[in-house]
């Protein structure tokens, strides 16, 4: 099931997400130049908060944004010029599916499985929290639309015999988007779909509700 243009709510999620962890300092913001060294900066938390996953967010976006590295500080070995080809495809590909993770983290914060009678009386601080949840949702399958174009590349047949050892779980996501095994768009549209059924839950309810 395909899933309609960004509302203005999404706009703005994906808007405030970039733009959150603008006041990062000057010095580091000058440090860190390439893709590589973004990337580093992204990590995982056991419990992360909004801010943990918002700062990861800031990060990968940068990654995406940034150029790469001179192939010898790449973080995979590169001896040739087809190897710096399908590194560069690979972590592109790599940095969207990890943006999509971190909105899928991001959405769950304030999701909410189901409405019951009894939480009629937070009706509309629910619906506020299942709008952030299904935009953060909906601007995953931006990244999955572009996590698949750059599979597409790594994996094109002049790559078939060429293995990038050193990014392995890389060459292991091409591989599950190759075959069919990851498919975010299949899961993130469920995940919409069931947000959007408890949010006309929740509308439906009524003073008499409880």
């Amino acid at each position: 099931m395909k899933t309609l243009g960004f509302s203005k709510q999404t706009k703005k999620i994906i808007i405030l997400l970039i733009l959150f962890f603008t006041g990062v300092s000057s010095l580091s913001s000058y440090l860190v130049t390439f893709k590589e060294q973004y990337y580093r900066l992204f990590h995982i938390h056991y419990q992360q908060y909004p801010d943990d996953v918002m700062e990861n967010i800031y990060y990968l976006e940068k990654a995406i944004k940034a150029d790469f590295a001179n192939p010898q500080y790449a973080l995979a070995k590169i001896e040739n010029e087809k190897d710096w080809e399908k590194y560069r495809y690979l972590f592109m590909m790599h940095l969207n599916l990890k943006l999509i993770e971190q909105h899928m983290r991001l959405g769950r914060i304030w999701d909410k499985n189901v409405a019951y009678f009894y939480d009629a009386p937070w009706k509309e601080e629910y619906l506020r929290d299942l709008e952030k949840t299904e935009s953060c949702y909906v601007a995953g399958l931006y990244y999955w639309e572009e996590a698949k174009l750059w599979a597409e590349k790594a994996g094109a047949g002049s790559f078939q015999f060429l293995y990038l050892t050193d990014v392995q779980n890389w060459e292991d996501e091409l591989f599950r988007i190759t075959t069919g095994e990851l498919d975010y768009e299949k899961i993130l549209n469920r995940e919409i779909t069931r947000v959007r059924q408890v949010k006309e839950k929740f509308l439906a309810m009524d003073e008499e509700t409880y």
